[in-house]
């Protein structure tokens, strides 16, 4: 059981200190409740991400974590030993700003190992240190104040927040559950002469969607005919399940000089910590987003750059392993959700299912759902509502399955036995 409480854990973040009024006076501090200039009103107007939460919680609660997405796996040992390896031998000093030449070769290989892809790895691959700095990138790079940005809800919870920073123009479109339809007579309105760029995820968390040809052409469509880009979170991309396949929209006709492709090594390796995120982009629009790179963070860890180059070069084995055990995974959780009531969604890729919580009893809407599984069954979920800007669908929660499989067992026999005795009478 100590191994399920420690399964999931939690990075602490420092206490705020205040000085008390009459210190505060004396040393010329002025307290959060006195005229102050104010503060960023962009940024300041978010709370802490749901993630953080409900991760918080489940640590007082000693609750079993399938909420935030990190697996309990501690990624390939030969890549984690290259990395310790390196730091020892060196060398610790900058590296390029754009990234060692083996990590981006390695890139533009996988490129064209994967998807047929040709990139010159000298002036269309980049280094960021993780995927959410990758997309900081393009967002600073390609988008001016005023111009409108599609994005489809459910978002990642970064998205609309660095939007906005740049002075873009959300226009939302929803896909929503149980189906995940994309409606194309509203994606369609979505485009205009003055959007810039559409934020694309495929495989898409948290819907756990991977969007069709049929689906990618017409999006492809819209981008060409209205001279737009499009930036692509594509960190899922070895995460797909029932023979299907990850198409980047980079490989359609028209694309190639429009498309930005950004790729997660945390993701493809389980090691989420690292960071190390990459970009393929033609070298026009590369150009741009390095210039913002180099005012975020310049550069990436040398000895994570070094590791990430020899995973990226591994043998077709790893990649189809990693997607045969989160399929594996995806069956475990969703037969044992099932069997503990719930009506589970399908699952086509990303570590994440979704489930209906009305079919275990519960209407009091999902983010009292989460609380309440927190203090009462030890499991922490997240609410599907919070991916969305206003009025999310009510009646769902993602779980994260990316753990070891006696931890998703327990979860499940939690959720079971919770629901098995008061399931239909919650307060």
């Amino acid at each position: 059981m100590e191994m399920l409480k420690n399964a999931s854990p939690v990075s602490l973040k420092p206490k705020l200190v205040t000085l008390p009024q009459a210190e505060a006076s004396k040393s010329g501090v002025k307290r959060e409740n006195e005229t102050m200039k104010p503060k960023n009103s962009i940024l300041s107007a978010y709370g802490v991400t749901v993630f953080e939460t409900m991760s918080r919680l489940a640590a007082e609660a000693s609750a079993i974590n399938l909420g935030q997405g990190f697996p309990d796996d501690n990624g390939p040992e030969n890549l984690r030993r290259f990395a310790a390896s390196a730091i020892v031998e060196g060398p610790n000093q900058y590296p390029p700003m754009l990234g060692i030449p083996e990590l981006r070769q390695a890139v533009a290989n996988h490129n064209k190992r994967f998807y047929g892809l040709e990139v010159d790895w000298q002036t269309e691959t980049m280094v960021t240190s993780g995927a959410t700095e990758a997309l900081t990138d393009c967002i600073l790079a390609l988008i001016e104040p005023g111009d409108e940005v599609v994005m489809i809800e459910p978002l990642y919870d970064c998205y609309l927040p660095m939007v906005r920073r740049a002075g873009g123009i959300p226009k939302l479109i929803r896909v929503e559950p149980p189906k995940w339809d994309l409606p194309f007579d509203s994606l369609e309105k979505a485009f205009s002469k003055k959007t810039k760029l559409i934020l694309f995820n495929s495989p898409h968390n948290p819907a756990a969607k991977v969007y069709s040809p049929e689906e990618l052409k017409f999006i492809a469509d819209l981008i060409i005919e209205y001279d737009a880009y499009a930036v692509c979170d594509e960190v899922y991309e070895h995460i797909v399940y029932d023979g299907l396949k990850h198409i980047p929209l980079m490989t359609l006709p028209g694309m190639r000089d429009r498309c930005v492709r950004i790729g997660s090594a945390g993701k493809t390796f389980s090691m989420t910590s690292w960071k190390v995120g990459y970009i393929t982009a033609p070298a026009h629009l590369l150009r741009a987003i390095a210039k913002a790179h180099q005012f975020v963070t310049f550069t990436t860890p040398t000895n994570l750059q070094h590791a990430v180059a020899m995973g990226l070069e591994q043998k077709d084995s790893y990649f189809t392993g990693l997607r045969a055990t989160q399929e594996a995974k995806r069956n475990l959780i969703s037969a044992k959700l099932e069997q503990a009531g719930f009506k589970t969604l399908k699952t086509s890729g990303t570590y994440f299912l979704s489930a209906d919580i009305r079919s275990v009893g519960f209407e009091n809407g999902d983010v009292a759902f989460c609380k309440d599984i927190i203090r009462k069954a030890g499991v922490a979920a997240i609410p599907l509502s919070a991916f969305y800007q206003n009025d999310g669908p009510a009646h769902f929660v993602r779980f994260c399955f990316c753990k070891h499989d006696n931890v998703l067992t327990e979860a499940a026999k939690r959720l079971k036995r919770h629901f098995a005795l008061d399931g239909r009478n919650i307060k």
